[in-house]
């Protein structure tokens, strides 16, 4: 039972991770003058700000200091993807279309699926495999119909996309190879100083206005540190598939969000393959429960 407790929790965090991570496109919808480079550089320092002031609030500086200097190689690695995923997105929309950049984001799972057994030797139950499938299907049939040509541009821009499901497997792979002895939370703050510093030339001269830099901070603070650092508490107490599969709420929650605050109605195309989303992810964390209580709380391999 104390099993189920921790592993409800950790689903209930990724959740709302996922949820404030969906945010990003309605309130970048309203901003005046900051564009591309600029908005990675300021989400990540405010990222940055943020999980340091936490880290300090928590620990003091003494131990905060220490605490990311434990999470050694491999605290460096995940540093390291996160800056990938917080660059790559970005850079990708400066060159192909959303969908094109969604599109490609979507096998994630199926890379950590596959990472995770690789290297970690973790089975993979078949209904994972099917809820990942599933999934990966919903999310091509939402944006298949705004998928545009395919030109050098658009192939540069997918090409520099594919980076992100990589590093977030990698990432992933990273998180549970550290287990619970090493908080690779700080990682987080590392993967928003490595980003920013690298947007930074590419930003400048900045043009934000203060309005943008509001609504940049709330990015930083509640759209990428915070939910960052959510994902990797929930990732002591789930699986890597299971994480990367639960990440798809931000892509099914994202063009909601752009309806109700930006005014971009979803196709229907939209809403059929947000349905199969969320039915493979009900499907999946059902079908774990069950598993879970009929093995008496003992935890299954997803």
């Amino acid at each position: 039972m104390a099993f189920l407790n921790t592993h409800r929790r950790a689903i209930l965090m990724m959740v709302c991770a996922a949820t404030l991570w969906s945010i990003a496109g309605v309130l970048t919808r309203h901003l005046d003058a900051a564009r591309g480079f600029e908005v990675t550089f300021w989400r990540s320092f405010f990222s940055a700000l943020f999980v340091a002031a936490v880290l300090v609030w928590q620990q003091g500086v003494p131990q905060a200091m220490r605490t990311v200097r434990s999470g050694g190689r491999l605290g460096v690695l995940s540093g390291m993807m996160w800056c990938v995923m917080f660059c790559c997105f970005m850079i990708a929309l400066t060159k192909t279309t959303v969908a094109n950049t969604l599109v490609v984001m979507s096998v994630s799972p199926l890379l950590t699926a596959f990472l995770a057994w690789l290297i970690l030797k973790q089975a993979i139950p078949a209904r994972t495999w099917g809820a990942i499938v599933a999934a990966t299907i919903g999310i091509a049939w939402m944006f298949v119909h705004g998928m545009s040509g395919v030109g050098e541009r658009h192939l540069l821009g997918m090409l520099i996309a594919a980076a992100v499901p990589v590093a977030a497997a990698i990432n992933l792979i990273a998180i549970k190879k550290a287990g619970h002895g090493v908080d690779l939370v700080p990682a987080v703050l590392l993967g928003s100083i490595f980003s920013a510093g690298l947007m930074l030339p590419l930003a400048w001269p900045v043009q934000a206005s203060w309005h943008d830099v509001a609504i940049l901070a709330v990015l930083g603070f509640f759209q990428l540190g915070l939910p960052c650092m959510m994902m990797v508490k929930a990732t002591k107490a789930l699986s890597a598939p299971e994480v990367s599969l639960l990440a798809l709420l931000e892509v099914l929650l994202g063009p909601i969000w752009a309806w109700l605050g930006a005014g971009e109605v979803p196709a229907q195309a939209t809403l059929i393959g947000g349905a199969i989303v969320m039915g493979a992810l009900v499907f999946n964390e059902l079908s774990a429960m069950r598993s879970t209580v009929r093995g008496g709380g003992v935890k299954s391999s997803v």
